[in-house]
Order: structure tokens, then C-alpha cells, then sequence
């Protein structure tokens, strides 16, 4: 099975590094490693030259943002499965690609998700935020504002071939309406594996400040909304209520 990985950057040239390294130490043999660069003007480029032998494509040109990047990486991909792992991002170990596969081996299923660590920008072996997914129940991403944490999200390229990219009308919530559309409305078939597969360093758009907070998760109810979902104004409430448990867990610790 053939996993095409989507990496997407923006001068990220202290970080991407890192997420070459961890795709380039995968066990599985059929990675085929996507890099969409949106003109960076940083040492991006020296970056790839000296740590992204293994990519199968790199792409340095102006784009719309973070989700213009994603689907230039959908248009180019050709693995069985497809998922995104961002120039911040790295994977827990290098068997997280094998147990992908291992989980879409059922033809039964369409896509596969598991935990995630939220970790410290300077010092990635440090947990700031614990994302701990569950299995899907029907409706959850309108009722609860739920979603799988998306850098562990992975799902075979004919989902996204059937149902579509990304929608540039969100900015900073296109991955919640891609969850609530494959999930909710499409009703895809899906597994939670209960294990942690990737380390995110805290600080994304969404998250870099409480001015994005409120406008993503305004994103989030409008994209219910615009699917007939009437979803109720302390929609927004629910949602940022739900994360709260995971600033709280502290018992845990990034394995290597």
C-alpha cells in the first residue's frame, strides 16, 4: 500500500527539518513524500536540499494559504492512502506509517485516526496539550464542534477524489468542515486507533492568537450552516468547552 504524505510550509525552514527527518525514518517502504512550499522566503530551500532526498516532489510557488497548499498536494498525489503531516509536526515513531497500513489493510474501512500531542515549540519533549480522539458517533462534528486531530487523519485518495479538497472559503477551518463533510454528511467508515502517531509543536494559525480562536471557531459554525445543519449560537461555547480536558492531562509523556 502506497501512502502519500502532504507536507505544507511557509518559511518553516527551523522546523522542516525535523518533519523530513521523521518521514525519511519510516519503516514502511512505499511513502511517497509531498512538499508544498508557498514561496518561502526563508532557508527553506537549503533545507530540502540537504535533508529532502527522499521527497517525491517539492513545489516553491505563491499560494492562498495553508489549504491552497493541501489541495495542490491532493492534485499531486498517488498513493492507495493519503494523509498530512505539517512542517511542524513529526511522527512518534517510525512505525506510525506501518500501523496506518496495517489499520486500512480492512477494505472495510475508509479512513483511520488516532491521538495526538500538543508539544512545547522550543522543546518538543515537552507536553503542553494532550488531544485524545474517540471513536465517531454519528453526528458528532455538528453536535459537539468534534473533530479527529487532522495530522493523524489518514484516508484513501478515492474519499478525496468522491467528496473533494479543501474549501478556501475557511481560512482557518477548512479541516473541521473537511471533518464534518467525509464524517457527519458523507458518513465515510472510519477506525480510532487509541495510540499516539504524531507531536505537534503548539502555535499553528488557529491557535496563535485569541482573535483566531474566535474566528475559526465562527468558521466552524458557519460551515455547519452552510451544509443546512442548524446548528444553535452556543454552538461556538460547546466547542471551545470540549478542549478544555486536554490542557489538563498531565500523565502522560512523549514516547520516543
Amino acid at each position: 500500500m502506497k501512502v502519500s504524505i502532504i507536507t505544507v510550509c511557509f518559511n518553516a525552514a527551523h522546523t522542516l527539518g525535523d518533519t523530513l527527518d521523521s518521514v525519511a525514518h519510516q519503516d514502511h517502504p512505499a511513502i511517497e513524500h509531498i512538499l508544498i512550499d508557498g514561496g518561502s522566503r526563508d532557508a527553506t530551500a537549503e533545507v530540502v536540499r540537504t535533508r529532502g532526498h527522499h521527497l517525491a516532489a517539492f513545489v516553491s510557488e505563491p499560494d492562498r494559504g495553508i489549504y491552497d497548499a493541501m489541495n495542490k498536494g491532493l492534485a499531486l498525489a498517488s498513493g492507495d492512502v493519503v494523509g498530512f503531516l505539517n512542517a511542524d509536526d513529526v511522527f512518534t515513531h517510525p512505525g506510525v506509517v506501518t500501523r496506518i497500513v496495517q489499520t486500512l489493510a480492512d477494505p472495510a474501512l475508509e479512513a483511520c485516526y488516532a491521538n495526538l500531542y500538543f508539544v512545547d515549540p522550543q522543546n518538543p519533549d515537552t507536553i503542553r496539550r494532550v488531544w485524545r480522539s474517540r471513536d465517531y458517533e454519528s453526528g458528532l462534528c455538528a453536535r459537539r464542534g468534534w473533530m479527529p486531530a487532522h495530522p493523524t487523519f489518514y484516508a484513501r485518495r478515492e474519499v478525496y477524489q468522491r467528496f473533494g479538497g479543501f474549501n478556501l472559503d475557511y481560512s482557518l477551518q477548512a479541516d473541521f468542515d473537511m471533518a464534518l463533510r467525509l464524517l457527519d454528511i458523507h458518513r465515510i467508515r472510519t477506525r480510532f486507533v487509541p495510540e499516539f502517531w504524531v507531536r505537534m509543536r503548539m502555535g499553528g494559525a488557529s491557535n496563535a492568537s485569541l482573535g483566531n480562536v474566535v474566528r475559526g471557531n465562527l468558521e466552524a459554525w458557519r460551515a455547519c450552516r452552510s451544509h443546512g445543519i442548524p446548528v444553535p449560537p452556543w454552538f461556538i461555547l460547546i466547542k471551545l468547552t470540549s478542549r478544555l480536558g486536554q490542557f489538563m492531562d498531565r500523565s502522560l509523556e512523549v514516547k520516543p
